[in-house]
């Protein structure tokens, strides 16, 4: 399975940008990906932009991402 994730295009030089994935930046390679400017959202993977998506798309998957991260630190209170 593989994981790709949600970020913002901040400057572009050539074939290479500076993104923000929640917060951080990232060089992200745009190889793959055509017609992309900042303040657009792509999906990185590795290091490499594969798609570009909608900012609607992006804060949804941003959400996600997020529930499931509060959902990994609540403790275990089953009982075993």
């Amino acid at each position: 399975m593989c994981l790709s994730i949600p970020a913002k295009i901040l400057s572009i030089e050539g074939q290479t940008a500076r993104a923000s994935v929640g917060g951080t930046i990232i060089n992200v390679g745009l190889h793959m990906v055509n017609d992309i400017k900042e303040g657009d959202y792509v999906l990185v993977h590795t290091g490499f932009a594969l798609q570009k998506i909608s900012d609607e798309e992006a804060q949804e998957t941003l959400r996600l991402i997020k529930e499931l991260e509060d959902a990994s630190q609540k403790p275990d209170t089953k009982d075993n």
